[in-house]
């Protein structure tokens, strides 16, 4: 007990100095928080009642050369959750997608996809919300203090599926585009291009998006907005397109019952006028996001409605090709325009027959009456005199075999064969023999409807080959500001008394007595070719297949350019599975006639009138004009 008392002043003494050391200790962090870190935790508080939302950019409109409308820009409304108000995820969820009508399921996918994003942004779980569902969540705020309706623009493609494929689609930014470098500034959620212009040009079309900064209470509700950054418009882009142009073409093809693709070119600077590929789609249905019965749909349907034909078809080109054999032969000095051959219905080249399409032959044929009769065995002469690798230097020189370098995304290359071509690829050497079928534009040769539109172009011009592009203008706010050309891809050393004949032989094809007579217009003097591409080899080929659900029956092409002395216009129409080249011919007709209507102010032709069998179940039921071979 003594003992204890000794010790009582010492234990006070403890108790006395931690007592001091602790409240010195509180008074030291009270002043750390309240006076260094007092704006850290003022912002915090603030915070706490105070939320950023973001107000989605427009993107920019597109028009076509005359100043008309061809994509624009609606107001939607999107329903969006934000997980930092949310007290029960899978409450909100489960009770959302009853009100709503979405399958529960989604909605988790669409929140595990943006998991990593801070929790005060909002996910979009409905874009583009119908009043119905709008009606649900609005009067329903109370139960949903986490879920908002945002009014956000969204893309309209007026014109439904009408060259879809030149615009592409729109969709949320993919986690694979967000680590490419070219969506480096995008954020989770943002609307960008996926196909077409959208795609190619989305750094043009996307706009910079704005906030809005709201105080809310401790339900979630918005009280007041204390500060706004104004989104900002993506650019209005004025294309080279010409909606007239691009209507007449797609009428034409409806009109005659055909799928195919159609390339219209200005042959003076590479500019397109018209690209058409059907079976197309509906960009709308990807605005708000496709779900995936349909995405599985326009995948899995077997005429590839979402494949672009004009750049991404690869085809035999038939007798189209013979104008590249032709260029080949004069310019490398081995032929003249009266260089002549006899055709007496075949001809014997390495122990073998090969036939001309007239089973009588055209007699003796100088290169003007070839091209317009397209007599093959000339083209096999002139194929077997000039050799493979020596087309091969002509034909990519006038743009077939390679990619033509068109503003729009995914374009494929043809293939036009070489030597080393097949050494590399097969690792057997060429032989003559083979070059015979490629010089009436069979065998191993194929080509994009592009790339012949190029071709067409490149002989009507005389020699300059141009990059086809899509841009014409820009506006940023001050008005069209016009947008520089690419360079020319080549320019092809033809001479001028070569291009006369060849513009003579296709002059001919169109007005004489050739294969492309549905072409010919009245008081204009249109040049072109016809070809037939086989889909299927004749010999056998069609007794191999067997029965099959495939549509075998061979490709149509047309090739033109307008006038044939100062070409103004140029272009290839492919029509998939017509039999015969000529029934192309006037769906070319009907976009030159809307060309010159416009440019002299008469009103536009009526759409032409399908004659009374389009597509035959057999080549001799096609309609024929008098004397009109079959090809």
């Amino acid at each position: 007990m003594e003992r204890d008392r000794r010790h009582l002043p010492f234990r006070l003494g403890v108790l006395r100095y931690g007592a001091v050391a602790v409240f010195a200790a509180l008074g030291v962090t009270f002043w750390l928080l309240q006076v260094p870190s007092h704006q850290m935790y003022l912002e915090m508080a603030e915070n706490n009642h105070q939320r950023t939302l973001m107000l989605r950019a427009p993107r920019g409109m597109l028009f076509d050369r005359d100043g008309r409308v061809l994509v624009e820009n609606r107001d939607a409304f999107s329903i969006s959750l934000v997980r930092e108000h949310t007290k029960d995820l899978d409450d909100t969820l489960r009770r959302l997608s009853t009100v709503v009508g979405v399958d529960e399921q989604e909605l988790r996918s669409l929140v595990a996809r943006r998991r990593r994003e801070p929790r005060y942004r909002p996910i979009e779980l409905v874009p583009d919300a119908s009043p119905a569902q709008l009606a649900a969540v609005l009067s329903r705020r109370l139960d949903f203090p986490d879920v908002i309706v945002e009014q956000v623009p969204t893309r309209r493609y007026p014109a439904d599926d009408m060259a879809a494929h030149v615009f592409g689609y729109v969709g949320q930014v993919t986690e694979d585009q967000l680590t490419r470098q070219q969506f480096g500034e995008v954020r989770p959620g943002s609307i960008v291009g996926q196909a077409g212009l959208e795609f190619s040009h989305n750094a043009l079309l996307m706009g910079r998006d704005g906030a809005r900064r709201v105080v809310v209470n401790s339900l979630g509700r918005e009280i007041e907005t204390v500060g706004e950054l104004p989104p900002e418009q993506g650019r209005r882009v004025m294309l080279t397109v010409d909606l007239d142009l691009q209507r007449a073409a797609e009428e034409g093809f409806r009109a005659l019952g055909f799928w195919g693709a159609a390339v219209v070119l200005d042959p003076r600077n590479g500019e397109v006028l018209s690209m058409v590929s059907l079976p197309a789609y509906d960009p709308n249905r990807f605005v708000s996001g496709i779900d995936r019965a349909t995405w599985s749909d326009l995948n899995t349907d077997p005429l590839r409605p979402l494949q672009n034909r004009a750049i991404q078809g690869r085809y035999s080109p038939g007798s189209t090709f013979k104008i590249a054999v032709a260029v080949a032969a004069l310019e490398e000095g081995i032929a003249t325009p009266d260089f002549r051959v006899t055709c007496r219905g075949a001809a014997v080249f390495y122990g073998r027959p090969f036939q001309c399409h007239l089973k009588g032959g055209h007699g003796s044929v100088d290169m003007r009456h070839a091209i317009e009769k397209s007599c093959n065995v000339y083209f096999y002469t002139l194929g077997n005199m000039v050799g493979i690798d020596r087309l091969h230097k002509w034909s990519t020189a006038l743009g077939l075999g390679v990619r033509t370098g068109i503003d729009l995304p995914h374009e494929v290359e043809g293939l036009m064969p070489s030597s080393e071509w097949k050494r590399r690829r097969m690792g057997e050497r060429w032989y003559p023999g083979e070059t015979i079928s490629v010089a009436i534009g069979q065998g191993q040769v194929s080509v994009t409807p592009i790339s012949l539109a190029v071709m067409m172009a490149t002989i009507a011009n005389g020699g300059t080959r141009y990059v086809p592009h899509l841009l014409k203008a820009v506006d940023e706010g001050r008005g069209w500001t016009p947008v520089t050309p690419p360079a020319p891809a080549a320019i092809v050393p033809m001479r001028p008394d070569h291009v006369s004949a060849l513009r003579d032989g296709l002059w001919l094809v169109v007005n004489g007595a050739g294969t492309g007579r549905r072409g010919q217009i009245p008081g204009r003097d249109v040049g072109g070719k016809t070809g037939t591409a086989q889909v299927i080899s004749i010999e056998g080929g069609k007794r191999a297949a067997g029965r099959t659900d495939k549509d075998l029956r061979d490709h149509g092409w047309f090739v033109f350019f307008a006038p044939a002395s100062a070409p103004e216009i140029a272009g290839v129409v492919f029509a998939e599975h017509s039999e015969h080249g000529y029934l192309a011919a006037p769906i070319a007709k009907h976009v030159m006639e809307t060309y010159f209507a416009k440019k002299e102010g008469r009103p536009l032709p009526p759409v032409p009138v399908p004659p009374p069998v389009v597509v035959a179940e057999a080549a001799a039921a096609a309609p024929r004009l008098p004397g009109e071979p079959n090809e």
